[in-house]
């Protein structure tokens, strides 16, 4: 589903995390997006529809420890090269780290600074985990949720850097 050529009806669950509120959004069986929230958006009313109860389930299990294969339907989002970089992002192991160059190296971008930017566009943040690509160096690097959250996350996988 192309969610920018095909609005519909939206629906939306929030749910604790050790990172902080998430709120999962779907629309027209899709998961839309998985955002860093405090409160819920103006008019959004929370619905808890099969596919936002398995997200939910799913990323409680990764929250416990677990390594949940995020196997549910993603929306259709982005341009093509952010579409690559966020597959590409999938395929980073549980508790391992690429460095945006590393990632850029394995689309063949030129540019480790675009690849940043299709990264920190990502819609579905722990998902799809753009947390597990850090700075040249070692340094953790930006996050769209924040850099405290990006520690939160990396460290409940194992992986303990050093800050910027």
């Amino acid at each position: 589903m192309n969610l920018q050529s095909e609005p519909s009806r939206r629906s939306v669950l929030s749910m604790p995390s050790p990172a902080g509120r998430l709120l999962l959004t779907e629309c027209g069986g899709f998961l839309a997006a998985v955002e860093f929230t405090e409160k819920l958006p103006a008019g959004a009313i929370e619905e808890e529809t099969p596919l936002l109860c398995e997200v939910q389930r799913q990323l409680e299990e990764y929250f416990a420890g677990g390594k949940p294969k995020f196997d549910f339907p993603l929306a259709e989002l982005g341009s093509t090269f952010q579409q690559r970089v966020w597959a590409e992002l999938r395929k980073i192991p549980y508790g391992i780290t690429c460095t945006y160059g590393a990632l850029a190296r394995q689309i063949s971008c030129a540019s480790a600074r675009a690849v940043g930017g299709a990264v920190g566009r990502n819609p579905w943040p722990v998902v799809v985990p753009c947390h597990r690509v850090i700075a040249a160096g070692g340094a953790i690097g930006g996050f769209s949720g924040g850099v405290e959250r990006k520690i939160i996350l990396l460290e409940r996988e194992g992986i303990t850097l050093r800050r910027n």
